[in-house]
């Protein structure tokens, strides 16, 4: 059973941010996930972004390897 942790705030915000300090597209970051066995294509990780989609808790620390970012800079609560 995989565990997916249900936003009770938008860390889209977050995600988004880092993905763009590194530089990285969506289609990018989701061949990265995908080439770390996690099953994310790119119109996943867009509605993770938005927060339309629950984040796995495996995706979110390999968004963390990836982004190369503290837990803390991935849910740090920012304005909505």
């Amino acid at each position: 059973m995989d565990q997916c942790l249900t936003q009770d705030y938008n860390i889209g915000k977050n995600l988004r941010r880092l993905r763009k300090r590194a530089n990285l597209t969506q289609m990018e970051v989701a061949t990265q996930l995908q080439i770390m066995g996690l099953p994310v294509s790119r119109e996943i990780y867009a509605q993770i972004e938005t927060g339309r989609h629950h984040i796995k808790l495996r995706v979110l620390i390999g968004l963390k390897e990836i982004y190369n970012a503290s837990y803390e800079e991935l849910l740090e609560l920012v304005e909505k």
